[in-house]
C-alpha cells in the first residue's frame, strides 16, 4: 500500500472573499480530504466550513502543527500519510511552509518519498514584492526584525548595506501593534534615498501599497493603526 500526498493548502490573508484569491480547482481538492494539519485548527476550520466539506466538520481530522510542536512529534502527525490517505497542510494565513511551521511536515514528506502538491493561492510575500517595483530577482525575506529599538535599527542598517551591496529587496514583517514602532526605527535608520514598499491589507477590502523614498515617507508616515503590512527596502 502506497503512501498518501500531502497537500499544502493556501487560505485567505484576512476576510476577502474565497473566490477572489481560492481558485475552485483548489476548493475542490479540500473538500475531497478527511484529514488535516493546521497551525490554528480554530481558524482552519473556520475555512473549511467557507470552502464547504463532504463529510461534517466534526467528522474530519484536525491536528496541530504550531511553532511550540516539537521536532519528534511531526513523524506522528505525517501518520495518515503513511496509512494511505490524503493530507492536507494549512497555516493561519496564506501559504503553508512559508514563514510557517507546515514546512516540518514537508520535509518529513520529502524525506520519505512521500508526494508533495503545492495549491494555488495568496502569498502576502509575493503580492508585495509584484506590486513594489522593487527588485524581483534577488530578494529576500527575513520574517521579524528585534523588537528592541537598538537591535532592530541595527538590523536595519546592515539590511540597508546588503540591499546596496547586492541591489537585492529586503522583506520583513511586524506584529500589526508594533507596526508604527517598526515605521519608526525605518525613518530614523536608514538613508533618505532607500525605498521603503508598505504593502497593507494585502487582497482585503483594505489594500495599500506604496513605495516611495525614505524621505518622503518622512513627511507624511503611514498610519498602519494595528493593520497587517509587509515592508520592504531597497536601497539605490
Amino acid at each position: 500500500m502506497g503512501a498518501g500526498t500531502l497537500y499544502l493548502i493556501p487560505t485567505t490573508l484576512g476576510d476577502s472573499a474565497l473566490s477572489a484569491v481560492i481558485p475552485q480547482d483548489v476548493q475542490q481538492r479540500v473538500r475531497t480530504l478527511d484529514h488535516f494539519v493546521a497551525e490554528n485548527p480554530k481558524t482552519a476550520r473556520a475555512f473549511l466550513k467557507q470552502v464547504g466539506t463532504a463529510k461534517p466538520l466534526q467528522e474530519l481530522h484536525i491536528a496541530t502543527l504550531n511553532e511550540h510542536t516539537p521536532d519528534a512529534a511531526v513523524a506522528e502527525l505525517a501518520a495518515p500519510l503513511r496509512a494511505a490517505h490524503d493530507l492536507g497542510v494549512m497555516s493561519e494565513a496564506g501559504c503553508p511552509g512559508i514563514a510557517d511551521p507546515g514546512a516540518k511536515l514537508v520535509l518529513y514528506a520529502q524525506r520519505h518519498a512521500i508526494r508533495v502538491v503545492p495549491l494555488v493561492g495568496p502569498s502576502s510575500i509575493l503580492l508585495a514584492l509584484m506590486a513594489s517595483g522593487m527588485n524581483g530577482q534577488n530578494f529576500v525575506f527575513h520574517g521579524y526584525l528585534p523588537v528592541a529599538n537598538v537591535e532592530r535599527e541595527k538590523a536595519l542598517r546592515e539590511l540597508e548595506k546588503q540591499s546596496r551591496r547586492m541591489q537585492q529587496t529586503q522583506i520583513f514583517i511586524e506584529t500589526p501593534y508594533r507596526n508604527q514602532k517598526l515605521v519608526q526605527s525605518i525613518l530614523a535608520s536608514c538613508a533618505g534615498d532607500t525605498l521603503l514598499c508598505v504593502a497593507t491589507e494585502l487582497s482585503l477590502a483594505g489594500e495599500d501599497v506604496r513605495t516611495l523614498p525614505v524621505a518622503e515617507w518622512k513627511k507624511h508616515p503611514p498610519q498602519l493603526d494595528r493593520r497587517p503590512a509587509l515592508f520592504l527596502l531597497l536601497a539605490t
